[in-house]
């Protein structure tokens, strides 16, 4: 479905032409689809404010006080202790460029740094983006979240999310080149870039195929003559599926949106091959 958009790519240019065509052509699917916290009391002290000192004495007169600081502080230095002590875990499965799959756990504080990359990179604060940082590409479709370099992807947090089949059936056989996809005589990127948009608008198609049908069933059955009156069970079921149909629009605008803001600008396009830098022959 998604081959029969793209231009032939041609062996040996890479590029920004090939990213061009690429998200040029997941834009043209989307547009498509569109036309048919606690109080002062809770505090820790401010900068240049001690709390009580374990041990110490109560000032003279005021014990009570005293004592209430004394606990406010040691409360809020145990929740300091155990904020700082729950440090996000992703759950990641990397493919290389040979197709071998790895799955493996890894705090979020290491991940960044053994990526080269800054805590804020990996918060993935948009639902939808794709974004180079580092020489990486961080890319988020909803509840997808990946890092691609030039010898790798990381898929993260990919446990419960129904992926099963893609990730071991389909995406380590199109990441080995082996001409499943258009980008196959890419870079490595290009590989990953394509096959995450793909397995996106397999997605979204199959969400329409889904609300399709049954809104059809129901219109159908609202307006059949032989009905004296309208079933209000249907109107309830049309109601929410039109909901859903709303929802699915929403998503094709957001992801139609990412793609062109990306094919808008040259300089975005060029910083998506990552694999300039270490051969500027692909350019």
């Amino acid at each position: 479905m998604f081959r029969r958009w793209l231009l032939p790519a041609s062996p040996g240019r890479y590029g920004r032409g090939s990213c061009r065509r690429l998200l040029a052509a997941a834009a043209a699917w989307g547009a498509r689809r569109l036309s048919g916290g606690g109080g002062p009391c809770c505090a820790a002290p401010g900068l240049g404010q001690r709390g009580p000192r374990l041990g110490a004495a109560a000032p003279r007169g005021q014990p009570w006080r005293w004592a209430n600081e004394l606990g406010r502080h040691s409360a809020t230095e145990a929740s300091q202790a155990t904020l700082a002590s729950v440090v996000p875990v992703f759950a990641v499965m990397k493919f290389d460029k040979e197709g071998n799959i790895t799955s493996f756990e890894r705090k979020k504080t290491e991940l960044y740094q053994e990526l080269g990359l800054q805590a804020r990179d990996l918060r993935f604060q948009h639902l939808m983006s794709i974004a180079t940082r580092n020489n990486r590409i961080i890319i988020r479709m909803e509840f997808l979240k990946a890092v691609v370099t030039p010898e790798f992807l990381l898929i993260l947090d990919y446990r419960s999310l129904n992926m099963e089949h893609w990730l071991f059936q389909e995406l380590a056989s199109q990441l080995s080149g082996d001409g499943q996809l258009v980008t196959y005589s890419l870079p490595f990127e290009f590989r990953a870039i394509e096959a995450i948009l793909q397995y996106w608008i397999s997605n979204l198609q199959g969400r329409l195929n889904v609300l399709q049908p049954q809104i059809v069933e129901t219109l159908e059955a609202l307006v059949d003559p032989k009905l004296l009156s309208v079933d209000r069970s249907k109107l309830h079921i049309l109601l929410q599926n039109g909901k859903s149909l709303s929802e699915l629009e929403t998503d094709l605008k957001v992801f139609k949106e990412t793609i062109l803001k990306i094919l808008d600008e040259e300089e975005l396009i060029e910083e998506l091959c990552l694999t300039k830098w270490t051969d500027p022959q692909v350019l």
